[in-house]
Parts: C-alpha cells; structure tokens; sequence
C-alpha cells in the first residue's frame, strides 16, 4: 500500500521562480521501495526534479499539459514511476514563463 509524500494542490509558482523543497516531515526520507510522481501544470512552462538519495527520476523535465479540466488521477499524469534504494527525497518545480502558474502535485512512496 503507497503512502503520500507530498500532495499539493493548486500550488502557485511566481513567473520565473522555483520552489523551495516541496518534502518535509516524516517521509523526507524513505527505505527501499517504488516511488511514484503524479503532476498536471494549468499552462505551459512549468518544470519538475524529483530526486531520491541524490539521484534524479526526474531533472527539470517539463510537466506535459493535457489542459486544465479534470483532476489529477495517478493513471493519466504519471510523470515517473521507479523503485529505488531510497534516501532522502526532494521535489521542486520551476516556471519558466512570465506569470505565476498552478499545479498539482501527488507523490507516492511503496515500501519494498
């Protein structure tokens, strides 16, 4: 059974800005298991990095946007799914555009 690491919604970026970490707490750091990240942008232009134990799954890769309607569903906006070692896991998004952005966000941790 898959616990949440970080979920965010509507989370607003400033035009040009990345966030800080978006992972704190209990699940900052994480045992051998598969971990699983969900994202759906509302535009254009805005990046992810999801790192575990220093090592990419992904680095600055571009959210695709598929338009704003719906929610996020685990099954259609998987961006990377893969078991790793584990370690201490850190996510942040950019935007690369001239105005603040949404987006929403589900990271899921597996335990092995």
């Amino acid at each position: 059974m898959a616990v949440v690491i970080s979920a965010q919604t509507a989370l607003s970026t400033a035009a040009n800005t990345k966030t800080a970490d978006l992972v704190s707490g209990t699940y900052q750091f994480i045992g051998k298991g598969k971990v699983t990240l969900a994202a759906k942008g509302s535009a254009t232009g805005m990046y992810i990095t999801c790192l575990v134990g220093g090592i990419a799954l992904v680095n600055d890769q571009p959210i695709p946007y598929t338009g704003t309607a719906g929610t996020i569903s685990v099954n259609d906006n998987i961006i990377t799914s893969q078991v790793m070692n584990g370690g201490r896991v850190e996510l942040y998004l950019r935007n690369t555009t001239g105005g603040a952005l949404t987006t929403d966000v589900l990271l899921l941790f597996e335990p092995a």
